[in-house]
This record gives C-alpha cells, structure tokens and sequence, in this order.
C-alpha cells in the first residue's frame, strides 16, 4: 500500500447538507428569478449532471456566482447544526491512521468548513481547505493544489457526490471515487463512469489502499 492523498468535496460528501442547502435555495429563489424544489423535483434534479441542473433552473450562468455567495453566507448560521454524513468520521479517522493525507476542495466558504470541523472533532484529521466558486472549474483548482503541493497525479485520490466532481477529476488525470449518499443519484453517478462508486463511506480504506 502506498500513501495516497485524498481530497474531499465537502457538501453532501462529508458534511450532510443538501436539506440545508435547498432549504436556503428555495428561500432565494424569488430574488434570483428559479422556481423553489419540491420534494418530488429534487428527485428529478438528483439524476441531472451539473450542467443539466443549471439549464434546468433557468438562471443565468453570470448570476451563479452571486447566487453561491449567498447562499455560502446563509448557510454559516446552520453549521452547528450540520452533522458528518453516517460513518463518514469512523472513515476519515481510519484513513488517517493507514498513513493517508487528507484535504478538502470545496465551493463553500473555509470559514463554515472549518467551523464544522472543528464542531465535529474532524479539524485535526485535514492537511489542506482550498476554497473557491467551482461552478464547472474545479478542474483547475485540482490542477493548482497538484502543483503548489508538489504531487504527482498517480498519488491522488478525489471523493466527490456530484457528476462536476467526476468530470473535473477526469481532467485533471486522477482517480476519482463517487458517492451515492450526496445530492447525485447512483444511476446518473455510474453513467459518469467514475474509478469508483461507494454506497457506504466504511467502503472508502479498501477503495484508498486498492487504488
């Protein structure tokens, strides 16, 4: 087994957030001109890839990076609430002590990810929080981590919920591993064609080791 660095999306992939965040979406959605979720059209919206979704919604693709500091902003006040996805800290803890490196890439603010994590004894465990509006460019922040850190593809790792998150990784020529328990479907996760799709996060050490 060789060390691996691995990278973490953070909403829906560590931290359980998409009813908070949909929450928070529909309160805005008069002022940015979207339709609110129901329960039914999440269903829908769960087995759209990124792309679809931002056609689907109808707001320009110019106003997103408002719309996401907004909601960023709102969603600072429920972080106490929030809580690690099921099994999620058991599955970064044994990460940790099989020798691995541990960060996290996300498009929420480095203030709320470290709030949660410190309110969830999780802070100790991460290397790296690079923060960024990564509608579709994560591929480039991935690219910049990889070089500021002086890692070689080969020895990273990317855990993502969301279709952006396989195609950014595919990109930057890293593995990646999927998981069915954030905002995308299974299916529409699969037909993504991810180095890995996991159910359950006590999946992810033999995942990590194997890889």
């Amino acid at each position: 087994m060789t060390q691996k660095v691995v990278i973490f999306d953070f909403d829906g992939t560590i931290a359980d957030t998409v009813d908070a965040l949909v929450s928070i979406a529909n309160r805005l959605a008069k002022e940015f001109g979207y339709v609110q979720i129901t329960p039914e059209e999440l269903a829908l919206l769960r087995n759209l890839t990124s792309r679809e979704i931002i056609n689907y919604s109808g707001i320009s693709v110019f106003r997103i990076p408002f719309l996401v500091k907004k909601i960023k902003g709102e969603l600072k006040s429920k972080i106490p609430e929030l809580k690690p996805i099921p099994g999620m800290k058991e599955a970064l803890i044994n990460l940790k002590n099989a020798g691995h490196r541990l960060g996290i890439i996300t498009s929420n603010s480095k203030d709320n990810v470290t709030e949660f994590l410190r309110i969830n004894e999780l802070d100790n465990l991460f290397e790296f929080i690079y923060s960024g509006i990564t509608i579709f460019g994560k591929t480039t922040i991935i690219n910049n981590l990889l070089k500021q850190k002086q890692l070689k593809p080969e020895e990273v790792i990317y855990v993502g919920d969301e279709t952006r998150d396989i195609e950014a990784s595919k990109k930057a020529n890293i593995k990646v591993v999927a998981v069915s328990w954030g905002f995308n479907s299974p299916e529409v996760l699969a037909k993504q064609n991810p180095n890995y799709l996991i159910h359950h996060p006590s999946e992810l050490l033999d995942v990590v080791n194997n890889s």
